[in-house]
């Protein structure tokens, strides 16, 4: 099963994880991070198909994706 890291210190809220999620398992969290950004959260990891597009659109490398084994990619990257 795939797995999700969210550093919370690299967060700054920006969404486009949020948005990107095709499982729709990121949101944003109600409490600030040691910056003052509300960050995202991983809502359901058991839902994650690891196709990394949260990690790629993140601009500031905030999130990690790793894969055991076998990895669903929606396109080549």
């Amino acid at each position: 099963m795939p797995g999700i890291l969210i550093n919370k210190t690299y967060c700054k809220g920006c969404e486009l994880c949020v948005r990107a999620c095709p499982m729709q398992i990121i949101a944003m969290s109600k409490e600030l991070n040691e910056k003052g950004y509300f960050c995202a959260i991983l809502q359901e990891p058991t839902k994650c198909i690891g196709c990394r597009i949260c990690a790629i659109t993140c601009p500031d490398a905030a999130i990690e994706v790793h894969t055991h084994g076998t990895q669903f990619a929606l396109f080549k990257y």
